[in-house]
């Protein structure tokens, strides 16, 4: 099975991206980090890439929107959140 891809758009001083972090880290898994506090045109990709995001964190897991931290946590509660990471 292949290591998917997991990226994270965040912003400095943000409980909820550290939470998902936090989370992703425990787990071993490496992922790209996108902070958007001062960059606008990161901040302009992810909306394009998922047009309802207003908050951040936003997680992606091989391209496929995933959520926010909330959404995260809700996965590993479900158990579905090692699959989804190839775990």
């Amino acid at each position: 099975m292949s290591t998917p891809k997991v990226e994270i758009y965040t912003k400095a001083w943000c409980g909820f991206c550290t939470r998902a972090k936090r989370l992703l880290d425990s787990k071993g898994v490496e992922y790209t980090e996108y902070d958007i506090t001062m960059d606008g045109a990161k901040r302009d990709e992810m909306v394009s890439r998922k047009p309802d995001a207003r908050t951040v964190p936003q997680i992606f897991i091989d391209d496929k929107a995933v959520g926010g931290s909330d959404d995260l946590a809700a996965l590993e509660r479900e158990g579905r959140l090692d699959a989804m990471l190839g775990l």
